[in-house]
């Protein structure tokens, strides 16, 4: 059958309902394929090809411009029946191969609330890995950030299971509509860097159902195809071998027809223990699979049929994703193209976190400032996140320092890295406005690696945050330099949360940036100047204190995760944060009237009227919550269960639909081993913040 003809029974044609349905399909050729197939032939199937003097190779690449996975890896594949090979590419800020597009990183996205653009940002991710000869992508990363001080909490949406739910099947679903795998990870409990690889992770069954799986099944629902198992050891099995999660949780409970890979190199410790509970592919080398999983069957310790159960999930879905019709052709001149790069500056627009503009500082004016005072060494650095596996080599990176720079071409910047605190103090004297370009780099958090650990790296590579706040010459900056001018502006560069409380007052207005991308420069620019009306919210809240955050070990040999964290945690107790989740602020105003919350068969459908009562075109973030007051067990204040992005010109107003299944309002009975949903009057929340004073409310009973 020719691939014309293939592709009238493909899911780009929607013959298929679904693409489960689809991908199921295929399963009878797949196992007729996996039937002519040797043992051998079957294991190279379930194995990483790279070989360990290439992965040498790869991590002392000299170039400081080169990632280490600069091309697509490679895994199994069978020339002599056709089975394509699995070429993996990672991210999820983009490509991590060549030159790519570097959007902001995912904690940026999350910022957004914006689904279809993340789904958008996916489909550009996927055309350029198609570009590069891959087909498969490593980069949807919903891990839930226990505690802020995480490592890589710059990799995820947010602190909120909905939020990372929500958003991880957006980029799923844009990524395989141009036939590349995505793959879900780390699954799962992985939100520690520095004790990663040895530390053992406990829950409750409600915490673990209700907490932390929750955003993995989202995506598992929206379609994707492969899983990648994390590091550390779940209530005490490591997550590669892991039974209970692989195949119970996973391939069992939630019917995941795709395939499970390793994470690489130590994410297999046992080649028995693996192959019986539910890892399928070992990446992205072959240490415990190969010769020795071969061995093992023939020793009776594995049994064939667990092989061919893996052979076919690998051969159904890599056949289901390369049989289907592409909607274009993918020619490197894709790659970092002017349309993508685009897509990366929008990111970042929607991202920008306005948290505080006292006296309406911001944006300055265009025509007033005509000289600029630019100070922090972080203006003057190509600062776009993490340096481990995630890392993006775009063609150029815009700082905030050239951002600012190029757009006020007539007036004059003065730039100063902030190391002598008085002369900071007398430029900024000198200047009409000035900005403070503050925070962190890959130096104070990311992938955590030691010496030890592996012989290819010199020294230590990011980590957990030891920190939580700005480093101590960084506030020391703020509270010289702050009082100083009125027309003053922090810029905060990071990938989670942190702590202000200690310098905010000495500032009118703090704009959040994260981890910008490639044109976040240009983008900072622009919205302190008002070409670009900030509409980010807060996907995490910000504490005043260290101390209302749970307790972490970040070298713990074990350790418990609690039912609550975040602004969950914050409710519960009572505690009022320094910014709540899903806070941000507008150059506008809006108004909002008219709460309703209905029950329509399966849906609880929450509306309001929003209306843009300012002088300026912006967005806003109306956001859903549910509240438990009446619950028989213990459960949240309230949990976000909605939320929608609208754009409104001055003096508009429409009227704002969210709707929720009520599928999402059960809470897991670990007594009966099932979802319940409770018969009770639930609260309802419509607003612009989980702060109280930011809602409207109202009930209903389902």
């Amino acid at each position: 059958m020719s691939k014309k003809q293939k592709s009238n029974n493909t899911k780009g044609e929607e013959v298929m309902s679904s693409l489960k349905e689809y991908r199921l399909s295929l399963t009878e050729r797949a196992k007729d394929i996996v039937s002519k197939l040797t043992l051998e032939e079957k294991v190279y199937l379930m194995s990483g090809r790279v070989s360990e003097e290439e992965l040498t190779e790869a991590f002392n690449i000299s170039s400081s411009d080169v990632h280490y996975n600069y091309y697509p890896y490679p895994a199994g594949g069978n020339q002599r029946l056709n089975v394509p090979e699995l070429k993996f590419c990672d991210g999820p800020r983009g490509v991590v191969c060549g030159k790519s597009t570097c959007f902001p990183v995912p904690m940026a996205r999350g910022a957004t609330f914006d689904p279809e653009l993340e789904g958008k940002i996916g489909e550009v991710i996927a055309k350029e890995i198609r570009a590069y000869g891959g087909n498969f992508y490593g980069g949807v990363c919903v891990n839930l950030p226990y505690h802020p001080g995480w490592g890589r909490s710059q990799e995820v949406y947010g602190e909120d299971d909905f939020l990372l739910g929500k958003m991880g099947s957006a980029l799923v679903k844009g990524v395989q509509k141009h036939n590349v795998i995505a793959c879900v990870k780390h699954f799962a409990f992985n939100s520690m860097e520095n004790a990663r690889f040895t530390v053992n992770v406990k829950a409750d069954q409600r915490t673990e159902q209700e907490v932390f799986l929750p955003h993995f099944k989202d995506c598992i629902d929206a379609g994707a195809a492969a899983v990648m198992s994390a590091y550390n050891k779940y209530n005490g099995t490591y997550c590669g071998q892991n039974g209970y999660l692989l195949d119970h949780v996973l391939k069992e409970t939630w019917g995941f027809d795709g395939f499970v890979i390793s994470d690489f190199i130590w994410g297999v410790r046992d080649t028995i223990g693996s192959a019986t509970n539910g890892l399928d592919v070992e990446m992205c080398n072959t240490k415990f699979y190969g010769e020795r999983l071969v061995k093992a069957v023939h020793d009776g310790l594995v049994s064939e049929s667990e092989i061919d159960e893996a052979a076919v999930r690998i051969v159904r879905t890599l056949l289901a994703f390369t049989d289907a019709k592409d909607p274009q052709e993918y020619t490197k001149e894709l790659i970092a193209c002017q349309a993508h790069i685009a897509l990366a500056k929008r990111a970042a627009e929607e991202a920008m976190t306005l948290l505080k503009n006292d006296n309406k500082v911001l944006p300055f004016s265009k025509a007033k400032v005509k000289r600029i005072a630019v100070i922090g060494k972080l203006a003057n650095k190509a600062n776009i996140g993490d340096h481990g596996s995630s890392r993006v080599f775009p063609p150029y990176v815009v700082t905030p320092l050239a951002g600012i720079t190029n757009l006020m071409e007539n007036s004059e910047v003065d730039y100063y890295n902030g190391e002598n605190l008085e002369l900071a103090v007398q430029i900024a004297k000198a200047a009409d406005a000035v900005v403070l370009v503050v925070g962190n780099d890959h130096d104070d958090e990311g992938e955590y690696l030691e010496p030890n650990d592996v012989a290819k790296f010199s020294k230590k590579i990011g980590g957990d945050r030891k920190n939580l706040g700005l480093h101590k010459n960084e506030i020391e900056l703020i509270k010289k330099v702050g009082p100083i001018n009125p027309n003053t502006a922090v810029v905060l560069i990071g990938g989670s949360m942190i702590l202000m409380d200690e310098w905010k007052d000495y500032v009118p207005a703090i704009l959040m940036a994260y981890y910008p991308g490639m044109e976040g420069g240009t983008v900072i620019a622009e919205t302190l100047f008002g070409d670009v009306n900030p509409g980010g919210k807060l996907p995490f809240a910000i504490v005043k204190n260290e101390e209302d955050l749970p307790k972490i070990d970040w070298y713990a040999d074990e350790i418990t995760y609690g039912y609550y964290h975040g602004y969950t945690k914050l409710d519960k107790e009572r505690i009022k944060p320094l910014f709540p989740f899903g806070y941000g602020l507008s150059y506008t105003s809006f108004q909002l009237s008219d709460p309703s919350f209905i029950v329509d068969k399966d849906n609880i459908i929450a509306s309001c009227k929003v209306k843009n009562t300012g002088e300026m075109k912006g967005d806003e973030v109306i956001q859903f919550y549910v509240g438990f007051s009446n619950s028989s067990v213990d459960r949240p204040v309230k949990l976000l269960r909605g939320f929608q992005r609208v754009t409104l010109e001055p003096g508009q107003e429409v009227t704002v639909n969210i709707t929720c299944p009520v599928e999402k309002l059960k809470w897991y009975n670990p007594q009966t081993s099932s979802w319940e949903l409770e018969d009770i009057t639930y609260e309802a929340y419509i607003g612009t913040s989980s702060d109280p004073n930011d809602l409207l409310s109202g009930n209903f009973r389902i």
